[in-house]
């Protein structure tokens, strides 16, 4: 028998998948649909489900993905991980991406059609689409006459999603009969409850001052599908009887209602109450109201009403929420509240029928005995729906999701990038780099144009490495097949590098592919953050994207701990550049940040009028340290971090001037240069030119300033040989960069590190050019 038959018939018979299948239980899920402190009843849910799970299974690596309205933003808990934009198609794109690489076991989806962007909601097909994973969906709405677009939204999850959850059994007779969605496909889990006692109404109402009164109550969002003005012209035939008596009506206006009318539909209920002279009866609690809260609002309650106006609604969280408290409920007739309140859990009363509803609230207010029974019953019900049994059945349908995905995996959609085009320069040679690249990676030296084994590899070079591969991977100028093989090879080293006991990089490697340390520098560490975040970034591979993601999860804590500032620079290199592909992901916004403003708290205690820099001491890849506070304060909008960038960046361009001509000369290394000390002239190195290019072009664009790209002209022509010596460090016969200027010569080994600095400035430089080509063309096309 075809294992997903047998696990439908384990469905049917009611044995779970997870006690029938020993796979391991999924630990790393996420929850996709809005989050607490958003104010909307999705929100709730996805909160109160996430939780019952965690409690339930441990939290492991649980976590959410809330879709933010326009123009709004949520001080989000630490459960949530990564925030979609709901008009902003890219960023549902981004964060199938980041699901992906991230290896999650399973997407849970809470679907309602007016969370999402697009037509009927249709953004979120695009993140589903390319999930890899499995796909558990829980529908809100289910449509018993939806328009074209909402039925083709609704069919498209169907097909994608692995399983789909409703919580009655109306619903799921809506998705076979109106949907075609096979029986085997859908489980029905009940709304969770909270796991409150059975007590008396009285316990509470002191707290509302209702003491020795009955409560009616009414609560959730407000809208005017509510029916609540129904509920209000009922109470003057129910006060005459029981003038000891109030109606409660407990919570604000929906964000979308208010956004669009105010409190229009409040201040109309509160006419209402004063027409027909109930206004010191009705209490209007006009607030979002917390868990701890809702159990004291519905714990005070005698009767709970649901007058709402309209029969097409699958499920109800207030209504569930009263049933689970054990209240006498009166409702009207809309699917979910005919199912959940039979069999005498509840009175039904006809839309629209005030007269019915008071009848109703009186016959249940003069007969205790009745309705406290009926208290009984459906407290006794909602047993079986207790958030902690929610979760375990969530958990079942999550389970046999992952053992029917095994049988048909699916494969993600290709991601498309921007390409940019051609310009002029220097003409691109890699010949070089891949002399140096080996099975392995790219060896760290060379002999003259030699490969030396005997020095083996390094993660500092294969990093850089990674990142000329992907940015020539961009080039239009040198898409070929063995540049993406480049790519593969030097993530394939960092893979290797990686110590997963450590969660840090070993740093050398010899030839014979034993390591020489169980960790290796920060240093190292950093520059291979900063190359699997260009990857994630900037490449075009899915499969490179998928690989860089998981190692970039695994590696980034660790630069949290470090002391090196170079290596706090390098990672906010890779953490921006991971964070331009998902710019929603809090937790690296918040490394990025942390570590940033690390930079900036060094820089303001070291700098003076007359030393405006990060340390005492000038070494190497100096300018890094402005770049990443640069694009650090540019993305995060931190002025001070602008500025101090700037200043420092300014500061050192001065510093690598030569008085008498406008030639680059950057802090040598035999020696560097210390406060009050005198300046290293020489070793020249090319990764002080490749990272003062990559500074000023940064710089340039963020101030429009002329003199920053100018800057980066001079540094650039360094390799050209506008330098002290006068000799082009770059080879363009073998298409390697010499190693350095001495004082009397060119270092004429061609090293992993030289040639990929002037790669790396090349492909920059060359960017800049093509980028200026467009918009001046783009200009011509106008003014045509």
């Amino acid at each position: 028998m075809p294992l997903s038959q047998t696990l439908h018939n384990e469905k049917i018979a009611g044995r779970s998948p997870i006690e029938t299948h020993p796979l391991p239980l999924p630990t790393r899920i996420a929850f996709i649909g809005n989050y607490l402190p958003r104010q909307c009843g999705i929100a709730t849910f996805t909160t109160d489900l996430c939780t019952a799970v965690a409690a339930e299974y441990g939290s492991g690596c649980l976590f959410a993905i809330p879709v933010n309205d326009p123009d709004s933003s949520y001080q989000y808990p630490e459960q949530v991980r990564l925030e979609l934009a709901q008009e902003d198609l890219a960023s549902y794109e981004r964060a199938a991406e980041f699901l992906n690489f991230n290896g999650n076991d399973l997407v849970c989806l809470q679907h309602e059609y007016g969370i999402f962007g697009g037509i009927a909601g249709s953004h979120i097909l695009a993140l589903l689409r390319k999930l890899k994973m499995p796909l558990v969906t829980t529908l809100h709405t289910v449509l018993r006459e939806p328009d074209a677009d909402q039925h083709s939204v609704l069919e498209e999850i169907a097909q994608l999603s692995d399983c789909l959850i409703v919580m009655s059994e109306h619903a799921a007779c809506l998705l076979r009969d109106v949907y075609d969605v096979p029986g085997e496909k859908i489980d029905v889990i009940p709304h969770g409850v909270p796991d409150l006692p059975f007590m008396d109404p009285n316990y509470f109402k002191e707290l509302f001052g209702t003491e020795g009164k009955f409560v009616l109550l009414t609560f959730g969002l407000l809208s005017p599908n509510k029916g609540i003005e129904n509920a209000i012209r009922a109470l003057p035939a129910i006060l005459a009887k029981h003038p000891n008596l109030v109606y409660i009506v407990s919570g604000a206006t929906h964000p979308h209602i208010k956004r669009r009318e105010g409190e229009r539909y409040r201040e109309t209920l509160q006419a209402l109450a004063e027409e027909c002279g109930v206004s010191s009866h009705v209490i209007f609690n006009n607030r979002f109201v917390s868990a701890e809260e809702l159990v004291e609002h519905v714990g005070a309650a005698d009767i709970y009403i649901t007058p709402y106006r309209q029969e097409a609604q699958v499920v109800s969280g207030t209504l569930a929420i009263a049933v689970g408290a054990g209240k006498a409920i009166i409702s009207t007739p809309y699917w979910y509240a005919k199912e959940l309140l039979a069999d005498g859990r509840g009175v039904i009363v006809p839309f629209e029928d005030s007269d019915a509803l008071a009848n109703a609230a009186l016959k249940l207010l003069d007969n205790r005995a009745e309705r406290h029974a009926m208290r009984k019953r459906a407290y006794l019900y909602s047993r079986g729906t207790t958030w902690q049994k929610t979760a375990q059945a969530y958990m079942g349908s999550f389970q046999r999701a992952r053992v029917e995905r095994m049988l048909r995996p699916r494969p993600a959609l290709r991601d498309i990038f921007a390409v940019q085009g051609a310009g002029g320069m220097p003409m691109l040679d890699t010949a070089h780099l891949m002399n140096m690249t080996d099975d392995t990676g790219i060896l760290q030296h060379a002999i003259f144009t030699v490969p030396n084994s005997l020095e083996g590899y390094t993660t500092d070079d294969n990093a850089r490495g990674l990142i000329v591969a992907t940015l020539l991977s961009l080039s239009p100028l040198s898409r070929t097949h063995e540049h993406t093989k480049l790519s593969q090879r030097y993530l394939s080293f960092l893979l290797f590098a990686f110590n997963d006991e450590t969660g840090r990089f070993r740093n050398f490697l010899g030839y014979d592919r034993r390591w020489q340390e169980d960790v290796g520098s920060e240093d190292s560490h950093g520059r291979a953050l900063w190359a699997l975040g260009t990857v994630l970034g900037r490449s075009e591979d899915p499969g490179l994207r998928g690989a860089a993601g998981r190692l970039f999860e695994a590696a980034f804590p660790a630069a949290l701990t470090f002391t090196s500032p170079r290596a706090w620079a390098f990672s906010v290199l890779g953490m921006q550049a991971y964070l331009d592909w998902f710019p929603g992901d809090r937790v690296i916004q918040g490394a990025r940040n942390v570590l940033a403003n690390r930079l900036l708290d060094i820089y303001e205690r070291s700098r003076s009028e007359t030393w405006q820099s990060f340390e005492k001491s000038l070494s190497y890849s100096n300018a890094r340290l402005s770049q990443a506070l640069l694009i650090a304060g540019w993305q995060s909008d931190n002025r001070r971090m602008i500025e101090a960038g700037c200043e420092s960046l300014k500061w050192l361009v001065a510093e690598q001037h030569r008085d008498d001509a406008d030639i680059f000369v950057p802090i040598g290394s035999r020696g560097f240069f210390a406060e009050d000390g005198e300046k290293a002239r020489f070793d020249q190195q090319p990764v002080e030119a490749s990272a003062t290019v990559s500074a000023c072009l940064l710089a340039y664009r963020l101030t429009g300033e002329q003199r920053w790209l100018e800057e980066a002209w001079c540094a650039f022509r360094w390799f050209l040989g506008e330098n002290d010596l006068q000799v082009a460090l770059y080879d363009a016969n073998t298409g390697g960069c010499r190693d350095g200027l001495h004082p009397d010569r060119v270092n004429e080994n061609q090293g992993a590190e030289s040639t990929l600095s002037f790669l790396m400035a090349l492909l920059e430089m060359q960017s800049l050019e093509i980028a200026t080509v467009e918009e001046l063309n783009q200009e011509m096309s106008v003014s045509i």
